[in-house]
């Protein structure tokens, strides 16, 4: 079915941004792996699988739609030098993402593209649960204190 040149342009976009977000989410799970933070490696790591399962949605329905998707593109990284700075630029990435998505969902809908808007949709899901994951991590340093929150995070 040949779908609309704007919204593969966009799909392709979404892409990037999925594809750029693996790369980070594992180059924090094997910083975190390597400074023995187990739990924060397998919690990094899940979220990276995850977007590796968005990118494969949105590939496929690049395909469908009869547009190449673009996979040699990627967006700037925030690779964090601590786990702190790891959890902003994961912050800073999925907020992009929503706002993204949420583009993304109106156009294919104004566009009456529905089948397109409903697999933005359930991403968009995902990456809220992203965001709040991440902000509970981020409210646990807070409270806890950063040596007491990395204490918790050894072992696996």
């Amino acid at each position: 079915m040949k779908g609309n040149a704007k919204v593969i342009e966009t799909l392709n976009a979404l892409l990037a941004d999925e594809l750029t977000a693996i790369n980070q989410y594992m180059v924090h799970a094997e910083m975190c792996a390597n400074w023995g933070y187990g739990k924060l490696h397998k919690d990094f790591e899940k979220r990276a699988i995850e977007e590796m399962k968005h990118a494969e949605e949105l590939i496929g329905r690049i395909l469908f739609l009869e547009g190449r998707p673009t996979v040699s593109v990627l967006g700037k990284m925030s690779i964090g030098a601590d786990v702190p700075l790891q959890l902003a630029g994961d912050h800073s990435l999925e907020m992009g993402a929503i706002k993204a998505y949420n583009a993304a969902i109106k156009q294919a809908g104004d566009l009456s593209d529905f089948a397109t808007r409903e697999i933005l949709e359930h991403i968009l899901q995902d990456e809220d649960r992203h965001i709040d994951g991440i902000e509970e991590l981020q409210d646990q340093i807070e409270q806890m204190t950063l040596p007491i929150f990395l204490s918790t995070q050894v072992g696996g």
